[in-house]
């Protein structure tokens, strides 16, 4: 879990792809954290995404770092723990002018079904699940 973490975290923008209907939507996304040993995003009720994750939650997330990438595929799961949302901006202040925790717009989604796959040109795959 740490690995995902840090390689998300290290990219700084990741790309989460979503279904809406029968066609891919991907977007950049910023926010991950471990809360209670899960991994977590972030995103606004009113968002599409938000939307898209509670129909379907299969999401696939993708990004690059010091020459490597990873692709997770997960489902996506929404959880209304306030605390969950409170760890998720304390995390990132700079959300804090957009998001509150229980102001009926932050949402979170924790990670289930997890399997990750880092790889470069030059080794073996590294593939996590949790």
């Amino acid at each position: 879990m740490n690995d995902i973490y840090d390689f998300l975290k290290n990219s700084e923008v990741y790309y989460l792809a979503t279904i809406d209907g029968d066609k891919p939507r991907v977007r950049p996304f910023g926010t991950i954290d471990i809360f209670e040993n899960r991994l977590y995003i972030q995103t606004g009720k009113v968002k599409d995404v938000s939307a898209q994750m509670k129909k379907n939650p299969s999401i696939e997330i993708s990004a690059m770092s010091g020459g490597k990438w990873i692709r997770i595929s997960a489902e996506a799961v929404l959880d209304d723990n306030i605390e969950a949302q409170r760890h998720m901006l304390d995390a990132y202040p700079s959300l804090q002018n957009m998001y509150s925790p229980g102001d009926g717009n932050t949402e979170v989604f924790y990670l289930k079904n997890v399997e990750a796959r880092i790889c470069s040109f030059t080794e073996e795959p590294i593939i996590i699940k949790l």
